[in-house]
């Protein structure tokens, strides 16, 4: 199977790639190329490429690594979306669905915003509560209450007992 890749080209440090067709068992950097269809300089993002030969070898069933198919789609080459190029680790970030997701959580707060709250009828204990009068003040305390004293220390002073 013929394959569009990089074959890397320049010093340490200074990277610059050729874009070759080669057989895919081959290793890149063993040469035997097909066919040289152009250049690429990641640091200066400087591109030469044969568009036409290099739409001619996909037609013929040419297949393009994951990078090359990138830059191709970037540069307006060929048509279609990008390919995750990351480790299978990292998650690729999908600007498109991020939006999606932002307007649905929006759509969420705005729909429980506009839902009124449901009134429930009272329970039977909150209806004999309403109907029993409440203590008055002038009421003194029944034998089940006890009156708590505490001792609360204040800084700089000694303990009080309230």
């Amino acid at each position: 199977m013929l394959m569009i890749r990089f074959q890397r080209i320049g010093r340490t440090n200074d990277p610059a790639f050729r874009i070759v067709l080669l057989e895919k068992a081959r290793a890149a950097k063993a040469g035997g190329i097909v066919q040289l269809l152009g250049t690429y300089n990641p640091k200066s993002k400087a591109l030469t490429l044969d568009e036409t030969r290099v739409k001619e070898w996909i037609a013929k069933g040419a297949q393009l690594t994951d990078s090359i198919h990138n830059l191709l789609v970037h540069k307006g080459v060929i048509r279609g979306e990008k390919v995750n190029v990351l480790p299978k680790k990292t998650p690729q970030k999908n600007e498109a669905k991020i939006a999606e997701e932002a307007a649905a959580a929006e759509a969420a707060k705005a729909a429980a915003a506009a839902v009124e709250p449901v009134v429930e009828a009272p329970t039977e204990e909150e209806v004999t509560a309403e109907a029993e009068p409440a203590p008055t003040e002038e009421s003194a305390p029944t034998a089940e209450a006890e009156l708590v004293v505490e001792e609360v220390p204040v800084a700089g002073e000694e303990t009080q007992t309230v």
